[in-house]
């Protein structure tokens, strides 16, 4: 499992310019079960994935076909992680490895 943490290294305007082919790339990759959460940070510095990937490369991958990414409007770092617990009702995560 994986949490990416995406900075924004734009001013938040720019950034706006691609957030609904950013929420369109999430949505896709909801759908394919990659990703289990995602939201803003707060303040509004960037967003935080929790994915579900293969390998860290093949997320990266996907990654790189965010439009964030493709702008270049956000940095990305990626932190992988084996989960062992798990609250109630969301133990599918440690089930997914």
């Amino acid at each position: 499992m994986f949490v990416v943490s995406l900075t924004y290294k734009k001013p938040i305007a720019e950034v706006e310019l691609y957030l609904a082919a950013h929420i369109s790339y999430l949505e896709q990759h909801y759908a394919a079960g990659t990703f289990v959460a995602s939201g803003r940070k707060v303040p509004r510095t960037g967003g935080v994935i929790l994915a579900v990937a293969a390998t860290r490369a093949v997320l990266e991958i996907i990654l790189q076909q965010d439009p964030f990414a493709i702008a270049d409007v956000a940095d990305f770092e990626v932190i992988e992680f084996i989960p062992t617990k798990a609250a109630a009702g969301l133990e599918q995560l440690i089930e997914v490895l």
